[in-house]
């Protein structure tokens, strides 16, 4: 019993290392939208967001991402200013975007970008799964 114990704390990252791994997805994202890598923007996409996106625009994951960047409603959200990670959720709050994510088995992914705070409401996001 203490094994299964010490194997299942053991298997949980702690508080500084989800902190340090939804940096490093947000970051990565950050640099895919800068390089305009749109295959890598897909991928970094939880499948609700990936899903509403193309259902959305009619067209597949890459285009479609492709017009909301072009179109500039997915901001560079410049340097972090603010990490809360609540279990499997997180947010990552930017000079100039908000980015939320949920873990999965393959990893830390975007549920929504391109959001802004309102007052008294939820935030406003370009990008968000349904």
């Amino acid at each position: 019993m203490a094994l299964l114990v010490v194997a299942a704390a053991g298997a949980c990252d702690t508080l500084p290392e989800r902190r340090d791994e939804v940096t490093g997805e947000v970051a990565r994202f950050e640099e895919a939208l800068g390089a305009r890598r749109y295959d890598q923007l897909c991928a970094a996409l939880a499948p609700a967001t990936r899903e509403d996106l193309e259902q959305t625009a009619g067209s597949p994951c890459g285009e479609a991402i492709g017009g909301v960047v072009e179109a500039q409603e997915l901001p560079m959200g410049g340097a972090v200013r603010g990490v809360d990670v609540y279990g499997d959720q997180a947010r990552v709050v930017l000079e100039r975007d908000t980015v939320f994510l949920a873990r999965f088995p393959a990893g830390w992914k975007v549920t929504a970008a391109g959001c802004r705070p309102r007052p008294e409401r939820p935030y406003q996001c370009e990008l968000k799964g349904g």
